[in-house]
């Protein structure tokens, strides 16, 4: 039996020609799907079959025909539930990190006072002071938004432990098993310690070794702040979306601690309080 191809093609109309070639798009979409993976280009194409599927449904109930686009209907239903398993499949991390930063943020705020915040600022500074004095090197990163994912914090060893100086201090002494990675702070607690952070790709200044690398690239991808003590010159130096201060006095170190921290509007707020009062009371004495 002789098929003719010929007349197939001569039969088809409009709808079958844009039903075909949205097929092939779809398909198209499932092969780059498993080509690339994970990367941000899988959103796109998620993304991309998404928009498809409600061009092709709005197009069809718009059309007269009942027949027109079946095949392309068919398809994206399935193109639909296959864009949410998928994403659900490729970004699992990112979902889960994302729960993480809310639960860590609403913890931080629930059981961390100011009193506690400017506490930990105080104990910070005391480590950050005699490490710089002794040239013991350290990195420091105070996550308060609960940025840092489970990946980093498994790097290095969990301590969950009351922030001090002395604990800090101790941390990085010098040969000790954890002074080689950072330790990560949220509130007043030290949740990890010799944890592995990765370094920036840009050119930085041939004086700042791996720690500052590792400050700097862990905050071009968090929003955290990095405190990094120079192990050959004590010089302290902070870092925040990428970029770099270095030589920080105790005031500035201070007041970085605090932003970070989200207590310095407050503290600002009560000196201009406490100011507004002591004016009153002057006034009220000359009447």
């Amino acid at each position: 039996m002789q098929y003719d191809f010929i007349g197939f093609f001569k039969n088809l109309n409009a709808y079958a020609a844009i039903d075909f070639i949205l097929l092939l798009a779809v398909v198209a979409v499932i092969i780059c799907f498993f080509i690339y993976k994970r990367n941000v280009k899988v959103l796109f194409l998620l993304l991309g079959a998404a928009v498809l599927d409600i061009a092709v449904n709005v197009g069809a109930n718009a059309l007269a025909d009942s027949h027109a686009l079946q095949i392309a209907k068919y398809i994206t239903h399935f193109v639909v539930i296959f864009n949410i398993v998928a994403a659900c499949v490729v970004y699992q991390s990112d979902l889960k990190n994302i729960f993480q930063k809310v639960s860590a943020a609403r913890n931080i705020e629930l059981h961390n006072s100011s009193d506690e915040l400017r506490a930990s600022t105080l104990e910070i500074l005391t480590a950050c002071q005699d490490m710089a004095k002794q040239d013991v090197g350290a990195i420091i990163i105070i996550d308060s938004k609960g940025d840092i994912n489970d990946t980093i914090l498994d790097s290095g060893t969990r301590l969950d432990a009351v922030l001090s100086a002395p604990l800090l201090e101790s941390i990085f002494i010098t040969k000790g098993p954890l002074h080689d990675g950072a330790v990560i702070v949220r509130g007043n607690r030290i949740i990890a310690a010799g944890c592995f952070l990765t370094l920036t790709q840009r050119n930085v200044n041939k004086e700042m070794g791996t720690r500052h690398r590792a400050a700097i690239g862990v905050t071009e991808d968090t929003d955290v702040l990095s405190i990094v003590v120079s192990e050959e010159t004590g010089i302290i130096s902070v870092v925040k979306h990428g970029e770099i201060k270095r030589y920080m006095t105790m005031d500035k170190l201070n007041d970085e601690i605090e932003m970070a921290y989200g207590i310095s509007a407050n503290v600002k707020a009560v000196i201009g309080r406490q100011q507004t009062n002591k004016k009153k009371h002057k006034n009220r004495r000359f009447l």
